[in-house]
């Protein structure tokens, strides 16, 4: 998983699809559902720790992005 592409396409097996039209809820609301699924077991510890670490460093330069302009 390199990607937030492979990030979606992980949460998709699992029949969650998040479109919001706004990029940095949509990356959030990915944490949250990547993090359920998560303490639900349904996902491995490495596979949850990748995502949730490309989540993490896109939400922040999404921050970044509206703290700038």
């Amino acid at each position: 998983m390199k990607t937030i592409y492979d990030v979606q396409q992980l949460l998709k097996k699992f029949g969650t699809i998040i479109y919001v039209g706004e990029r940095l809820a949509d990356l959030e609301l990915m944490e949250e559902e990547l993090i359920e699924l998560y303490k639900s077991q349904l996902i491995e510890s490495r596979d949850f720790q990748t995502a949730l670490l490309l989540l993490r460093q896109e939400i922040q330069i999404e921050r970044d992005k509206l703290n700038v302009h």
